[in-house]
């Protein structure tokens, strides 16, 4: 059996890949390892799809290959007891973009690490963020897209939560594809996370500044 759960994972051998954890699992290997390999597998495709070597049912399936191998993970990681902080995240996939990959990863990781993360889904239109915000007074928002016209999307939400007066209330993360300072510079956002445990010590951050 391959070994090398990352490039399994990429190369989307569902049973190989669900194999290997589970096997690394009983080994007591590190939850958090299994998982730092899949996201690094999730980065291949997500490159993959960019050159057109994989397409949408691909990125799909890859995603559906994670959500199971988070099944079998979780409960080493809640069993290993992360602190409940009690602070609330909003996140989701801004409007015109379905990917969800990145964004399941990252509220995958906030909520084993004791976060209640309110998840909106994906193609999330800026009202609903604001409607979300103004329901909940969540203080950390995470935007996540893939596709480059998401940028454009995430200072437009950004833009409806300063309209609505909900900004001075709130830290904003943006997330999933190709981030810098200039991306979060034009959309207006606190800061980017490049992985998502880059996401969750942000929120860890923020949520204790409340």
């Amino acid at each position: 059996m391959a070994k090398d759960l990352c490039k399994t994972l990429a190369d989307l051998k569902e049973d190989e890949a669900l194999a290997i954890v589970e096997e690394r699992l009983n080994a007591g290997d590190d939850p958090l390892g299994i998982l730092d390999d899949a996201s690094r597998a999730m980065e291949i495709v997500g490159t993959r799809f960019s050159k057109s070597e994989y397409f949408i049912p691909d990125l799909v399936y890859s995603g559906e290959i994670l959500k199971k191998i988070n099944e079998l993970v979780k409960p080493k990681l809640v069993k290993e007891g992360a602190a409940k902080t009690g602070g609330k995240v909003i996140i989701g996939t801004v409007a015109g973009d379905i990917h969800d990959i990145g964004k399941d990863i990252v509220a995958f990781m906030l909520d084993v690490n004791g976060f209640d993360v309110i998840d909106l889904g994906v193609d999330v239109s800026a009202q609903k963020f604001v409607d979300k915000i103004k329901e909940t007074s969540a203080p950390v928002i995470g935007l996540s897209g893939f596709l480059t016209l998401a940028y454009d999307s995430m200072k437009q939400t950004i833009e409806a939560i300063q309209a609505a007066g909900l900004r001075d209330n709130t830290k904003i993360m943006i997330g999933g594809g190709q981030m810098s300072d200039e991306i979060k510079k034009y959309t207006g956002a606190d800061a980017y996370g490049k992985d998502a445990m880059v996401g969750v010590s942000l929120a860890r951050k923020w949520a204790g500044a409340k």
